[in-house]
């Protein structure tokens, strides 16, 4: 089975990578990825809207990383990214845990004589972020509409003020003459 994986870069054209993985059935896999490679040779993949994704080539590890800050959500996909991953067989059942890094979680690959093991990485990484793209699409366009919401509201929601005259006091609390229980020297609770 052939896949095509491509990889934009800013500065040049799309570039296309055929990965080939043994099976029975020929299967063709077509997905686009937002992967960078590290001087290491590490792939980085920062598709998801909550989570960048890395793959250890050294230490056959997978690690998810929070993008901005550690919540609940962030905990979820990578709980969602790992349950996904050792059901496809590509990481140790064992293995997945909190990383040494505030809000990462890492997972092992298991080794295989057959498969290139960083390959079917990208492959089930590349189907979960295809499962989880339409929530992600929905979260952004609901945070779109709401920014757009309080930015431009409808004229039903909207008053004219005009010219607001400057007065010496404003509102309905009197701001001088008010009795203080600490004028005195002591709190009256």
């Amino acid at each position: 089975m052939a896949i095509n994986v491509v990889i934009h870069s800013p500065q040049e054209e799309k570039r296309v990578m055929k990965v080939t993985v043994k099976g029975l059935l020929p299967i063709d896999y077509d997905f686009d990825l937002n992967v960078r490679e590290s001087l290491n040779g590490d792939f980085l993949i920062f598709d998801h809207s909550d989570i960048d994704i890395v793959i250890l080539k050294q230490q056959k590890k997978i690690v998810a990383f929070a993008k901005d800050l550690m919540t609940e959500v962030v905990y979820g996909a990578e709980a969602r990214l790992f349950d996904h991953l050792r059901k496809k067989g590509i990481i140790v059942y064992d293995s997945i845990q909190g990383g040494n890094i505030y809000g990462s979680m890492e997972g092992s690959i298991i080794s295989s004589k057959e498969y290139d093991i960083y390959e079917a990485s990208v492959i089930m990484i590349a189907e979960w972020i295809g499962k989880e793209k339409p929530m992600m699409d929905d979260a952004r366009d609901y945070d779109d509409m709401l920014n757009d919401h309080f930015a431009n509201p409808d004229d039903t929601e909207t008053t004219e003020l005009g010219e607001v005259p400057h007065e010496e006091e404003k509102g309905s609390m009197a701001q001088k003459g008010m009795f203080a229980p600490y004028v005195y020297g002591r709190y009256t609770y």
